[in-house]
């Protein structure tokens, strides 16, 4: 009887590799990416027109120190993790732990584009794949020639070799009896790395890490776990389940239970349909909305463009369209408004956006803007172009100063 064999693999430092790619001079340097938009690239470029790109001298890459703004990092090489910089930390405050980290904005188009080869690569091999986003996803082994061997070591290496052939990055891989088990292996031996976890290794391999290394468990969690002196998974693991009910609800104390003694029945789901399609972005400064209304206009028509290519690269139309904001005491402010049909358009988007921006307040400057779209169909699908239904009824509008007929 075959061993039920599932893989979770994780591109290694994918943004940061990607850029590596552009930059090979930047290899094995702290290199942290994110931050504002593409326009320090461009600067480069434009400074040295006519060399290489990989001839570019490392000493005219911008510096994490020079950093000014409220970007975060959305991925950081090895060497600058070593500095305690991490995904999601703010660039202000990296720049205190790393200050000579070099630091590049994400070129979003190209790291699509990896993703969208390296999961092509896999299809190749293994068909049977759950996307989990742009840089990771699931693999059922079960059934593939090598994905029994080794434990399904000799099917990951092939996976690498393949990917590494058609991208020239790097992945991390584990495998083991479910998707929760190999989430946590494809991190024991990055980068580039193979993990095998069996249901015999459980104790010796699992139940020694940390309870945040469950995939579900979160720093609330993780916090109350600790009070309870709860500090590895192991300790989760000696529990009585009843108790783990009574201190965190039926549903979740089980769960964790569960989680904890490697349990985990969930499939691969070759296929997901997305809820909805976003684009959002924090502004280096607070703007307001009439005085800085040519630049907040810009960066509103190129979010719904964004929006728009999304849905339509995607094969997605959408019909509830909405707007986030969050101003400069951090509070948060959502509008949305589904309308009569279907749409991909980039200028209706835009309309109805700007719509949902007369319901807010702004009396107070902006830190975000973002730009929604829900309610999604497949384009052409008969739900796509059945028959229009009428609006939903707008929210009451919330009181506002100044005019968003400026945007």
């Amino acid at each position: 009887m075959k061993l039920r064999r599932i893989a979770h693999l994780d591109m290694d430092a994918f943004f940061a590799s990607v850029e590596l790619l552009r930059y090979p001079q930047l290899k094995g340097l702290a290199v942290v990416i994110g931050g504002g938009r593409r326009r320090v690239d461009e600067m480069i470029r434009e400074r040295f027109e006519g060399l290489p790109l990989s001839e570019i001298p490392v000493s005219a890459f911008p510096l994490l120190k020079d950093y000014v703004g409220r970007g975060v990092i959305t991925t950081a090489t090895y060497a600058a993790r070593q500095f305690g910089v991490g995904s999601a930390m703010g660039m202000m405050k990296a720049a205190k732990l790393a200050p000579d980290a070099i630091v590049m904005p994400v070129d979003f188009d190209e790291v699509r584009r990896y993703s969208r080869l390296f999961k092509a690569t896999i299809a190749e091999i293994a068909p049977v794949i759950q996307d989990r986003g742009i840089d990771e996803v699931y693999i059922d082994f079960t059934d593939v020639p090598g994905g029994q061997r080794e434990g399904g070591r000799v099917l990951a290496r092939l996976i690498q070799k393949a990917i590494f052939d058609a991208t020239k990055l790097t992945c991390s891989i584990g495998v083991a009896p479910n998707k929760l088990l190999a989430k946590m292996a494809s991190e024991f031996n990055k980068p580039n790395g193979i993990s095998i976890v069996y249901e015999a290794d459980i104790a010796t391999k699992i139940w020694p890490l940390p309870v945040r290394k469950i995939n579900g468990i979160g720093p609330k969690a993780e916090v109350k776990l600790h009070k309870l002196h709860l500090h590895t998974i192991g300790d989760i693991a000696a529990q009585d389940p009843q108790w783990l009910v009574d201190n965190f609800g039926k549903s979740y104390g089980a769960w964790m239970h569960e989680a904890a003694w490697g349990r985990d029945d969930r499939p691969v789901v070759t296929e997901s349909e997305p809820v909805s399609m976003s684009r959002e972005t924090t502004f280096d400064r607070d703007l307001h909305a009439v005085r800085d209304r040519a630049e907040l206009g810009e960066i509103f028509t190129d979010l719904c463009k964004q929006v728009a290519s999304d849905l339509k690269r995607k094969g997605y139309v959408g019909k509830t369209i909405g707007i986030k904001l969050r101003y400069d005491d951090f509070k948060i402010a959502t509008r949305d408004q589904t309308i009569a049909h279907f749409t991909d358009d980039a200028q209706l988007i835009r309309k109805t956006a700007g719509l949902c921006l007369k319901r807010v307040p702004l009396d107070r400057r902006l830190r975000l803007l973002g730009v929604r779209v829900g309610k999604l169909a497949k384009a052409g699908s008969p739900e796509a172009e059945g028959r229009p239904v009428p609006p939903m009824a707008a929210e009451p509008e919330a009181p506002y100063a100044g005019t968003l007929d400026l945007f």
